[in-house]
């Protein structure tokens, strides 16, 4: 159950942060890739800066997606960057 919550929250925040940054989505599967690797992100990150935000799967979302779009900005970045 725990690997389909992931996908799920993964799926989920991969889809919003797609929304939020311009040019940012890449497709579903994508996406979910995005948002999981989003999650670990925000999970190592946002505790570190003291964020401390709700709790239960709203917050797992909401973490997964600031992540997210931390990860697809950068890949915008980088991608801008070679161009």
């Amino acid at each position: 159950m725990g690997l389909l919550l992931w996908i799920v929250v993964g799926a989920i925040a991969g889809w919003l942060a797609g929304l939020m940054v311009r040019g940012g989505g890449f497709g579903f599967l994508t996406n979910v890739v995005v948002g999981i690797v989003g999650a670990a992100v925000a999970g190592w990150v946002l505790p570190r800066l003291g964020v401390q935000v709700g709790g239960g799967f709203f917050r797992e979302i909401f973490h997964a997606t600031i992540g997210a779009v931390i990860l697809l900005v950068l890949v915008s970045l980088i991608g801008r960057m070679t161009r």
